[in-house]
């Protein structure tokens, strides 16, 4: 408990800092510029994070986050709503993290990302643990990305992300002026031996998984909204052997998000 508080501590601390270096701009600059504001709030029938199934049980997730000028601080909690872990109506996870996004210099068309995400696990005997990450996005086709998270705490390992997406402007319409688009995409994520040691307990560096998705975002009366199909399976036998998370290689629930921004 005492690694835990300590972590928890330092990386609020570490938000707070990056938001007081955000204000310290000048008036002028803050009179230009807003700071912006999300909520989230999603319901999934599963949850399954990197080919690992947490909670084989529906589980809501709200978030908030703050952005300005590329900087985003953020949390996120993950709930439980059945007694599968033990944790009914309680957060098994809470994330704390910090983002700074922009374009590269003389390269419009590709983006990027660098941050930190402190992972919190309240009420369970899981010791928290930090990530860093950076990657790369490209404006075009498909939308291909990649990502890199490196562990410096428990894990000590690196786990990486492959991602292609398309999208279509509208699909169908609700009513009046409700159009619903369409997002497809695709993950493949691989870990590093030290990583898939700590979460799999195989020590070999290996391909996790594959994630496909197809969601059906609309917006009314303010709200976003997203409806999901999800699908996740284990691209290794090594790693789908261990059973470290059932013994279920593959996993379909679907979604339903809300989210606005002010």
């Amino acid at each position: 408990m005492k690694h835990e508080t300590k972590w928890a501590t330092k990386f609020v601390s570490l938000i707070i800092i990056g938001i007081i270096m955000l204000s310290g701009f000048t008036t002028k600059v803050l009179a230009e510029d807003e700071i912006g504001f999300e909520f989230t709030s999603d319901y999934y029938g599963k949850y399954i994070w990197r080919g690992q199934n947490l909670v084989d049980d529906p589980v809501f997730q709200p978030g908030f986050s703050a952005s300005y000028k590329g900087f985003t601080a953020g949390i996120w909690g993950s709930l439980e709503t059945t007694n599968i872990n033990g944790n009914s109506g309680d957060f098994s996870e809470v994330d704390y993290s910090i983002d700074y996004s922009g374009t590269v210099p003389g390269a419009e068309n590709v983006g990027f990302s660098i941050g930190a995400i402190y992972y919190d696990f309240p009420g369970t005997a899981v010791p928290g643990t930090t990530e860093l990450y950076w990657g790369l996005s490209l404006d075009a086709p498909l939308s291909p990305s990649v990502t890199f998270y490196h562990d410096i705490d428990e894990a000590d390992g690196l786990y990486a992300s492959l991602g292609v997406g398309y999208s279509v402007e509208k699909i169908l319409e609700l009513g009046p002026d409700i159009p619903v688009a369409m997002e497809l995409g695709a993950s493949y994520g691989w870990g590093s031996s030290s990583y898939n040691k700590y979460y799999w307990g195989l020590s070999d560096s290996k391909a996790n998984d594959l994630t496909l998705s197809a969601s059906f975002p609309f917006e009314i009366g303010g709200w976003n909204v997203s409806a999901s199909l999800n699908y996740v399976t284990l691209v290794s036998d090594d790693i789908s052997d261990t059973n470290t998370y059932g013994t279920d290689d593959d996993f379909f629930f679907v979604g339903i998000g809300l989210s606005k921004g002010f």
